[in-house]
């Protein structure tokens, strides 16, 4: 049995129970430097807490003795996938269960790694995700691997948006969007792929090449990753927009009198050059650490 400690506190401060969303990190973890959380997840909690969402972080390496699993190969790493569905499934059951949370309204999100467990977790193809006492009512995939899922078969538990780089030599657009095409039943799952954009496109880092990752399109050539300021804002708005529609949440009060600066108009990410999507017509200390660690809610294996 793998135990998951989930010191989660849910905002109480609002009458009406609020949504929460699951973010599952990549093959890298959760840590930044000096032992705390990375920027991208303190700052997404942060955004996710202005729409009145909260969040919760799942660590699945640290408490299993792993720092990262970029470097280690497909097929050879210590943590799989199994165990990371496994959180995801544990997670939202444990979420259901607090006081304050909205359980109509628990979502997954994920990056990279993270982004495949997302899929894993939601596709009721797995006999344990159709069996799963809470499902996801949303999921939300940065750039995630698909082949595994694509050639499973991929049956949505939920609505889907997939944010892709077209540059992506990690984990590429192509299978994402044969996933998409090919996928079962309703609600049909969406993507946005951005031009130019390398794996990890909504970061602040530089791109570089990563010779030490042995995993990708062009083996043993080592893979890109880093930022690209423009798919990174689009992705933002898009996640916004998809959150809004799918949970119905309400829009930012805006303060009257003539002192409120205007607000220029962002165009909508079909019209952005460079921007392919398939979408329908009709389109803090805010994040808290879930960690299987020693205590509380036990599940998976």
């Amino acid at each position: 049995m793998t135990p998951l400690l989930a010191p989660f506190a849910a905002d109480s401060s609002t009458a009406a129970p609020r949504p929460a969303l699951v973010l599952l990190h990549g093959c890298g973890g959760v840590f930044g430097r000096g032992a705390l959380l990375a920027e991208r997840y303190t700052e997404l909690a942060s955004r996710l807490a202005a729409l009145g969402v909260q969040a919760l972080v799942v660590d699945s390496l640290t408490p299993r003795g792993e720092r990262e699993l970029c470097t280690q190969r497909v097929g050879q790493r210590k943590t799989t996938q199994l165990q990371r569905r496994r959180d995801a499934l544990g997670a939202l059951q444990w979420l259901a269960s607090q006081p304050g949370v909205d359980r109509t309204r628990i979502g997954l999100l994920g990056w990279s790694h993270g982004g495949s467990t997302v899929l894993a977790a939601s596709n009721l193809a797995h006999a344990e995700v159709a069996g799963a006492p809470t499902k996801p009512s949303l999921t939300v995939a940065y750039y995630p691997g698909c082949v595994t899922e694509r050639d499973r078969g991929y049956w949505p538990a939920a609505p889907l948006l997939m944010l892709l780089g077209e540059a992506d030599d990690w984990t590429p657009a192509a299978p994402c969007k044969e996933l998409a095409a090919a996928a079962r039943g309703e609600p049909r799952p969406q993507w946005v792929a951005y031009a130019g954009a390398h794996h990890g496109f909504d970061g602040t880092a530089a791109v570089r090449l990563r010779a030490d990752v042995p995993n990708g399109v062009n083996e043993h050539a080592g893979v890109h990753a880093g930022g690209q300021p423009l798919a990174r804002a689009l992705a933002a708005q898009r996640l916004q927009e998809f959150l809004r529609a799918q949970w119905q949440l309400p829009l930012p009060a805006v303060p009257a009198g003539p002192t409120v600066p205007a607000v220029p108009a962002v165009p909508t990410v079909p019209a952005v050059p460079g921007v392919s999507a398939f979408l329908p017509v009709s389109v803090s200390p805010a994040a808290t650490l879930f960690n299987p660690g020693p205590h509380h809610l036990r599940t998976g294996s």
